[in-house]
């Protein structure tokens, strides 16, 4: 453990993050096309060691917080945390966009507009909007 560093997280970090695969400095531009503008850096959510239950309820939280499109990246060290946040994805509606390459095990995904939300203990329970 690094001094100074804490050693355990009680709660997600919330950073924005630099996406360092984004350059457009020495790209050329082909004649009769705009450049596009730059992506938003995605947001970081660093989980650490928890369970990838408890980083969906937190992950839950932050989301409605962000706007639709919004790219995470959730840091976890959880083994399930590829399978757990695909398929809650996969029920919510949000896009998971896989692992992202690096040294730490880091997962993407984008949330949309169009989201079926969750009950507020129970992140595999969609809530009951019928009435």
């Amino acid at each position: 453990m690094a001094p100074g560093r804490p050693a355990h997280r009680s709660r997600l970090n919330l950073a924005s993050h630099v996406n360092m695969s984004f350059s457009g400095a020495g790209r050329a531009t082909p004649p009769g096309h705009a450049m596009s503008a730059p992506e938003k850096a995605p947001v970081v959510l660093d989980g650490g060691d928890r369970s990838c239950t408890a980083l969906i309820l937190e992950l839950r939280a932050h989301i409605a917080q962000l706007g639709p499109g919004t790219v995470i990246h959730l840091i976890s060290h959880d083994p399930a945390a590829p399978l757990d946040l695909a398929a809650w994805c996969h029920l919510t509606g949000h896009a998971y966009l896989g692992s992202v390459p690096g040294a730490t095990p880091t997962y993407a995904l984008r949330t949309s507009a169009a989201y079926r939300p969750t009950q507020p203990h129970s992140p595999w329970r969609l809530t009951d909007n019928t009435g």
